[in-house]
């Protein structure tokens, strides 16, 4: 079961959350401010927090960025009810591992959290894998499996969705794919073109599109 850790001050989101996740497999401790989350997500032994921006006594921004400084790599998902490309960025290059923008869909909240959670021991992927999702990359063999199957793959597809895989599902922005697999940031059409590539093969919900800012590998 997932351990969780919710950090929001609204009390009835915060019921209708435990409810709802509990039922989902999920166990859920909540707490209402930026200081007793940032302590018990240093002290606890958590799979996973889901972090409001808007707190009583400090910006979850600040939580975060504290929670890295101190050396956690624990997965966090903000919740925020800033939509603006800017506030996505930030909150990207503080440590989030993914965003939701309020109001949002329960169950695509329980499937986030699900993705982001650190895997059980028995669910790691073996050495020298990456895996996101129901996705496995073999970066040595050059092959990509999903859902056990051999995705067929040409050299600039398979680059690209390395890239994304080894991001470990975090957004890359345009510029860096571009860069990264292309050696240049001009020619911009090209990459929405190897996208449609990729999830012609994958599916059209593998690659996820954070507007303004880049892509996401979900798998």
């Amino acid at each position: 079961m997932i351990r969780m850790l919710l950090v929001e001050d609204e009390d009835k989101l915060v019921a209708t959350l435990i409810q709802g996740l509990r039922t989902a497999q999920i166990e859920v401790d909540a707490v209402r401010t930026g200081r007793e989350g940032l302590q018990s997500a240093l002290e606890g032994d958590y799979d996973i927090m889901v972090l409001d921006i808007g707190l009583p006594d400090q910006e979850g921004f600040t939580v975060l960025r504290k929670l890295r400084a101190a050396g956690s790599d624990l997965p966090v998902i903000i919740l925020t009810a800033r939509t603006s490309a800017e506030d996505t960025v930030r909150g990207l290059e503080k440590g989030a591992d993914d965003y939701m923008a309020k109001p949002f869909s329960f169950d695509e909240l329980v499937a986030r959290i699900k993705l982001r959670a650190r895997p059980a021991d028995d669910d790691a992927a073996p050495a020298g894998i990456v895996r996101v999702g129901a996705c496995d990359l073999d970066p040595e063999a050059r092959t990509l499996t999903c859902r056990g199957n051999q995705v067929p793959l040409s050299p600039r597809e398979f680059q690209l969705a390395q890239l994304l895989m080894e991001r470990g599902g975090d957004v890359v922005p345009r510029a860096v794919a571009l860069e990264h697999v292309w050696g240049s940031a001009t020619r911009d059409n090209v990459l929405d073109v190897y996208i449609r590539y990729l999830r012609s093969h994958l599916g059209a919900d593998a690659i996820e599109t954070v507007r303004g800012v880049g892509y996401r590998f979900v798998g």
